[in-house]
Formats: C-alpha cells, sequence, structure tokens
C-alpha cells in the first residue's frame, strides 16, 4: 500500500487516478491481511466504509464538495461507539455490543468524507499504558513486534504506524496517545478537555478523557482534529470556545516564540530518550525558539494524584456493566446478586479489577477525605504550575516516556512501574491543556521516541504549528 496523506488521496480523487471505492476495498483488503501480525484490528467494517466511499464518489462525479476527509480511511478505538458496529472496549463484557448510535466524532469525520474501514484493539476499557490488557489479546508494535505498541490506544497507533490506515482515532486519558504514538514513531495530539465533544466515548474518568487523532504527519492530524473539533449539544462539557484554523497556522514561522523545559522532567531521564529529547530542542533553537527552563513543583504527586482521581471515577462508570441491561450476562447465576458479582468476575480483566477496587477504597467512607479530597486540592496545585508556567512560556516541551517502547509481557508482573512511567503525560490531562508527541528520532535499537508539546487552553494552533515546523526541519 502507498503510504497516503489526507491531502494525496484527495488529490488523486479528484484528478480521477482513483476512486475512493477502490481505494477502500484495496485498503480494507491490506488491513485485513496485515492484521494477523499486530492484532490490531478487533473488527473490520467493509459493509459500511463501501457505502461511505460510494457517496463519496457521487458527490465528486456530480461535482460537489466531498469533503475534507474524502475518501480517507481512518480507523477508531473501540471504545468510541459506532452505530451498528461492534463496539467492545475489549472487554468480554460487551464481546457483542452493537451500540444504536454514533458517537459525535464518529459522525464528523463520515460527514467530512471519512471511511471508518474498522474498529481498533485498546486496553480494556482503556485501562492501561501498553495494550497488554485486551480481553482479545495485545498488540504488537509494527516497528518492532516483540514489544508493546503503548496503551491504552495502542492499536490505533498501529494501525497508523503499520500504514492499514492513514488517520484515526484515539483516547486519552493518562497520555493514552501521546504514549502510543512516541512508541510507534507517529504524531498524536490530545486536545484541550472539551475540545471535541466526549459524546459516545465510553467514559472510563470523565473529568480526563479526551478524543483525539494519531497520524503520519503533523498536517493529517491538524485536519482531522480541525473535524472533529467544537461545540456538541449532546455534551455538556464540550466547550463553545470557537475552533481555530489549524491548517493555516501551520507556516512554519516559530521564530521568537518562546519554550519552556521542565527540569523536574529532565533531570535523570535515561540517556537513551534524553539524548534525543536533547537534540530537538537544539532543533527547535535553531528555527529561533528561546528556550528556557521552567519548574514544575507538584510533578512528582502528580501519578499519585491521578490514579487517586482516574480510579475513583473509574469505579463509578464501570458500575453500569452489570449484565442488566447491555453486557454479556453470566450463565450461572441464581439470584440478582449473583448475576452482578459473577458477570463482573468473569467479564472484567485483571487491570480493571485492580482500579475498580482502588476507586471503590478511596471514595469510600473515612477515606474520601484522606485520598480523594486531597488528590483534588494535589490537581489544583498541577493547575496552577502550568498556570504560572505558561506566564513566561508559550508552549511547554519535553518527554512523553521516560523510556522506549517496552517488550511484551516485560512489566506485565509490576503495575506500579508502568503506572509511574507516565509521570510526563498525566499532568497534561489533570490541567485539560493540549498536548502532542511527534516523532524526533530512533534509540540505538531503532525504537523511536516522541517529543511531547504543551500549551495552553485551546491553542492547538501554536502547538500544531511548532510541531509542523519541527518536523518539516528534522524529516
Amino acid at each position: 500500500m502507498i503510504a497516503h496523506t489526507i491531502d494525496s488521496i484527495r488529490s488523486g480523487l479528484l484528478k480521477k487516478e482513483f476512486s475512493a471505492e477502490e481505494l477502500a476495498k484495496q485498503s480494507l483488503a491490506y488491513a485485513e491481511a496485515e492484521n494477523p501480525k499486530t492484532n490490531a484490528y478487533l473488527t473490520f467494517s467493509p459493509d459500511r466504509a463501501l457505502a461511505a466511499a460510494r457517496a463519496v464518489d457521487a458527490k465528486i462525479a456530480a461535482g460537489e464538495d466531498p469533503g475534507p476527509l474524502a475518501g480517507v480511511p481512518v480507523a477508531v478505538k473501540d471504545v468510541i461507539v459506532t452505530k451498528g458496529l461492534r463496539t467492545t472496549c475489549a472487554s468480554k463484557l460487551l464481546a457483542n455490543y452493537i451500540p444504536p448510535y454514533d458517537a459525535t466524532a464518529v459522525i464528523r469525520l463520515e460527514q467530512a468524507g471519512g471511511i471508518i474501514i474498522g474498529k481498533t484493539n485498546c486496553d480494556e476499557f482503556a485501562m492501561g499504558s501498553s495494550n497488554e490488557n485486551s480481553a482479545f489479546g495485545p498488540v504488537r508494535n509494527p516497528v518492532a513486534l516483540d514489544r508493546v505498541p503503548g496503551g491504552s490506544s495502542g492499536g490505533s497507533a498501529a494501525v497508523v504506524a503499520q500504514n492499514t490506515a492513514v488517520v484515526s482515532l484515539g483516547s486519552d486519558t493518562g497520555g493514552s496517545i501521546r504514549q502510543p504514538a512516541s512508541f510507534c514513531g507517529i504524531t498524536g495530539v490530545t486536545p484541550t478537555y472539551g475540545r471535541v465533544s466526549r459524546y459516545g466515548l465510553t467514559a472510563f474518568a470523565s473529568s480526563l478523557d479526551h478524543i483525539g487523532p494519531f497520524s503520519r504527519n503533523v498536517r493529517d492530524s491538524a485536519r482531522l482534529l480541525q473535524v472533529i473539533a467544537g461545540k456538541d449539544e449532546m455534551d455538556a462539557t464540550s466547550a463553545t470556545a470557537p475552533v481555530a484554523d489549524y491548517i493555516a497556522a501551520l507556516d512554519g514561522n516559530v521564530r521568537g516564540m518562546k519554550l519552556g523545559v521542565p527540569k523536574e522532567w529532565m533531570d535523570g531521564l535515561p540517556a537513551e530518550t534524553g539524548d534525543l529529547i536533547q537534540a530537538a530542542i537544539a532543533q527547535l533553537i535553531k528555527l529561533g525558539c528561546e528556550v528556557k527552563e521552567i519548574n514544575l513543583p507538584h510533578t512528582a504527586y502528580a501519578v499519585a494524584c491521578y490514579y487517586i482521581i482516574c480510579t475513583a471515577e473509574a469505579s463509578a462508570n464501570l458500575s453500569r456493566f452489570d449484565g442488566v441491561r447491555y453486557t454479556t450476562r453470566a450463565a450461572a447465576a441464581n439470584s440478582l446478586t449473583d448475576m452482578y458479582r459473577i458477570t463482573r468476575d468473569e467479564g472484567f480483566g485483571a487491570e480493571c479489577k485492580r482500579r475498580i477496587l482502588l476507586g471503590t477504597y478511596v471514595l469510600s467512607h473515612g477515606y474520601y477525605d484522606a485520598y480523594y479530597i486531597k488528590a483534588q486540592k494535589v490537581r489544583a496545585l498541577i493547575s496552577r504550575d502550568y498556570t504560572q508556567a505558561f506566564e513566561q512560556v508559550d508552549a511547554i516541551v519535553g518527554p512523553v516516556s521516560p523510556h522506549p517502547a517496552f517488550k511484551l509481557g516485560e512489566k506485565l508482573d509490576d503495575p506500579a512501574s508502568i503506572y509511574l512511567a507516565d509521570i510526563y503525560t498525566v499532568t497534561g490531562d489533570l490541567t485539560g491543556i493540549p498536548c502532542m508527541s511527534v516523532p524526533c528520532g530512533n534509540t540505538p535499537e531503532g525504537l523511536p521516541v516522541g517529543l511531547q508539546i504543551l500549551s495552553k487552553h485551546f491553542d492547538e494552533a501554536n502547538m500544531l504549528r511548532l510541531a509542523d515546523a519541527y518536523e518539516r526541519n528534522t524529516i
């Protein structure tokens, strides 16, 4: 398969070099043939894809605008609901669930001409940082098949890196877009909380969840974000702030932009990652950026704060999966109580159970004030750190993860070490600011590393401008 971009597909369609239907058929065939290598797709959608492709071809034939994503093969993380198309959340509980409606992000990308070819594997209910927690088996990193792709949106990152989709949608609660993007050597964007509607996104931690794009270049991420962003009446937390023209912002001019590098992030960073981050920062200085060291003093408390808040919200959100309504129901139950207990015991994987237990504990009587309320206070302090930092700088740059992709199974018996590796990503979600990962090179072993860029609330345009300028001068 040719490594298409959104622009190359649009150009090819308008020049009649190929049709959207031809491209969709070719993409589906290639994705199905390649999928056994990575297990990145859980469900393919040939009927839906071909119907959408024919609609694009009909618009072109009629001389109408086919949309900014016309004919583009798109994959969607399997925690984002799709009407009439199986949505499992990578869990046994929803193995056969067919949603009756589409997520707003799905509606918008199809209205823009996007072709959904399938749903991608992920950590169960988006809980994990390695994509090893899926009930349907782990995803393998296309860059190195013996390594994880990152999580929880590992499948959405893998299909783009594998070239079985041009762009994809993932979700990010504590780094689940940026970390897989870094591990797979692609671009991933976590927009401002509320920038993209969460309607139709299966809730993990409602105050932290975001939907965002993956792509092989910054321009494609900007284009997809442009399509899905904006106020949605179906989501009370979606923002009314106007959506900027992200494509127009990609002018390559970052001269004079002030960038902050957090001291707390760089101290002790392993050389295999740190050397590449330092080289990326040096390149930004060459482009005319002014770089200064800044402090984010409450970084040390971020992981503990995040895992108290996210597990508390997960405990509440996952209570709906009980066998009563739309989930798989335990056959052995003889009473209502047994049905709840056995269904959830059989249906949830180990990581979900761990987080439910942690969340229920921190919300319980006698511990709510000691843990949950205290974590919310720390969250406010972390947000204040960023507010003060952005009074000095236009954007913040640093690592996504302390290390590149690790081997499958390497950390399964040590979940705490996986949690601690989220140190650089969870703060962005706790504060709700936009952040992204852009590739900045490979380690001596050939493993990708991503540069993280963070900016002020609703300042995605400047964040994307900086990432695009860096990308143009490093490829």
